[in-house]
């Protein structure tokens, strides 16, 4: 992230049913420009941390250039160790078929559903474990029209891409974790067609694009995948408005 997000948007905290209701509503934060004209929406999927302020800002700094902003708590109304069990069960064990990714599901059709949204214009946004469960949604949801990951893992099997939409990926270099699934993506994307643009940003480590962690940000690195992840957005949901959105 760059600078300090504006507060020109209009937020509200959410509650949305599960589509299991053994675990409760999950929470989300919602950020919209003023006005009521459809606007695009875009939904906002955090990192191992949960939402948080780093995400709350993000979703304001949309909302305040013309997105409709849906920031969903996937660990919402659970404790932590049942959290991380889910998660790692829906990036591992179960991917493309589990919990997290049916909720993930029913948070498109709560953005869509608002009266502030087109609902043809919806794309995702993820960080780390989010960028993961990002991709994972760009192959089984067909409404979602574009998706951008941040340093996440790629959905398995692979081949699930052929069915993606778009795709914008940023991965740091140093972080072993996630660098090695960014040649894959391009080259499966490339295979199938999909439109895309991945890029590996030198000497960056996780979490660069963070600016709330100091000893990884990359101030260079996160203004141009920033800058990417607007363009993809605007090429394939079409212009939000004039200003650019501070990721």
């Amino acid at each position: 992230m760059t600078a300090e997000a504006p507060r020109t948007a209009r937020t509200e905290p959410l509650s949305i049913p599960r589509p299991d209701a053994h675990f409760g509503a999950m929470a989300a934060y919602l950020a919209r420009p003023a006005g009521t004209s459809p606007h695009p929406g875009v939904v906002v999927i955090h990192e191992i941390w949960g939402l948080n302020e780093n995400i709350r800002d993000i979703a304001d700094r949309f909302a305040s250039e013309g997105y409709v902003a849906l920031a969903v708590d996937l660990f919402s109304g659970m404790n932590r160790a049942v959290c991380l069990w889910r998660l790692f069960r829906g990036l591992v064990i179960r991917p493309l078929r589990d919990a997290p990714l049916a909720e993930l599901r029913r948070a498109v059709d709560v953005l869509q559903a608002r009266p502030e949204v087109d609902p043809t214009r919806v794309g995702v946004i993820g960080f780390c474990m989010g960028g993961s469960y990002a991709l994972q949604l760009a192959c089984v949801d067909g409404d979602v029209r574009v998706a951008s990951v941040y340093y996440g893992w790629n959905p398995r099997p692979l081949a699930a891409v052929a069915r993606a939409c778009p795709i914008v990926g940023s991965y740091p270099e140093l972080d072993r974790t996630t660098v090695r699934d960014a040649p894959k993506l391009e080259l499966a994307l490339t295979g199938y067609g999909v439109p895309h643009d991945i890029m590996i940003y030198p000497g960056t480590k996780h979490a660069f694009a963070n600016d709330r962690r100091p000893s990884r940000y990359n101030p260079a690195a996160a203004e141009d995948a920033r800058r990417r992840t607007l363009a993809f957005f605007e090429q394939h949901l079409g212009s939000p408005g004039s200003r650019p959105v501070q990721i």
